[in-house]
């Protein structure tokens, strides 16, 4: 499965790491473009000089990581496009070029079925496509779940839940299955 991740999914780190850590073991095909790259920086320097530091070293490591991921969306194709929010016309621009099977976003709003239906795509909640991942391949999905939670836990240097830290990432459902 080819994956687009949307800018709100890459950051914050918890979910990255999951998803990232998903398909670094096979569970998927990460796809990404530079513009969604560049709105997780936008994000992260909101926290100031550090915030975006950190994150200027977290992107090319994923460059690095998965250099054929990185998919160029034309200005053509976007111009053709038809979203309730122009702005995310770049994402499902990407998506097609990148012939992706699925965007996975937390702004489901933004890709309404019908757009994403003549394209051959659907949009998906982080959530509900790990979930369907670990029905499918339980031990790649928790098995990058631990690391995220074993990483969270050392940064903050507190132990971590994984159903709160979970639900904290936006994935609740996942959250209660690995209870």
């Amino acid at each position: 499965m080819r994956a687009v991740l949307d800018a709100c999914v890459l950051y914050p780190t918890v979910l990255r790491e999951i998803l990232v850590g998903v398909a670094a073991r096979g569970g998927f095909t990460p796809l990404w473009s530079a513009r969604i790259l560049a709105e997780w920086q936008h994000a992260a320097a909101r926290l100031g000089p550090a915030g975006a530091a950190v994150a200027s070293g977290e992107i090319a490591q994923l460059r690095g990581l998965w250099p054929m991921a990185e998919i160029p969306a034309t200005p053509e194709l976007e111009a053709r496009l038809d979203l309730p929010d122009a702005a995310d016309k770049h994402v499902l621009a990407t998506a097609i070029s990148a012939q992706a099977d699925c965007i996975i976003t937390l702004n489901l709003r933004d890709f309404p079925r019908r757009a994403l239906q003549a394209e051959g795509l659907q949009a998906q909640s982080p959530d509900a496509f790990l979930m369907a991942l670990w029905l499918d391949a339980p031990q790649i999905v928790e098995q990058a779940v631990d690391a995220a939670r074993t990483a969270t836990e050392a940064a903050s240097g507190r132990a971590q839940p994984v159903r709160a830290l979970l639900k904290r990432a936006k994935l609740p459902r996942l959250g209660k299955a690995l209870e």
